[in-house]
């Protein structure tokens, strides 16, 4: 059980995702720092309040006497901050890796190949192969003699 743990652990893409969950952990104080100090006060004041949480609540009166408030400029503050999110995750993340990914696709497919790129799944289950059918070859040979 603790071989499979760390065979687990060990993998490649295991590593990446808790890479991934801490800097989008970082990242996400970024964006809210960034929409609650500058974006909710600055549209907060185009409706008179202190910021966009506390701005467009609507009242309304209920039997108990205390009114139930719907919050629609918090809201609309989420939804800020999903775009923001969303527009630096596409502009910073997404964008440059697919320009790079394009850019290595148009060098493998002209012949040229960098001398440090990492190989593609595609020629590692071609090397695999090969190295399959010499292993093969090589078993057929030893039996012959």
């Amino acid at each position: 059980m603790i071989k499979g743990f760390k065979e687990f652990i060990m993998r490649g893409n295991v590593i990446d995702l808790a890479v991934a969950v801490v800097i989008g952990a970082a990242f996400t104080a970024i964006v809210n720092a960034l929409v609650e100090g500058i974006f909710n006060p600055a549209i907060g004041a185009l409706f008179d309040a202190e910021d966009l949480k506390s701005a467009l609540i609507l009242e309304i009166p209920t039997t108990s006497g205390e009114p139930a408030q719907l919050m629609f400029g918090a809201v609309i503050a989420a939804a800020i901050q999903f775009l923001l999110v969303a527009a630096v995750v596409y502009f910073v993340l997404v964008t440059p890796v697919n320009y790079m990914r394009r850019k290595a696709e148009e060098k493998r497919k002209a012949g040229i190949e960098e001398p440090d790129a990492p190989a593609s799944e595609l020629d590692l289950l071609a090397e695999i192969r090969d190295l399959l059918s010499e292993q093969k070859r090589a078993q057929v040979t030893v039996d012959a003699e």
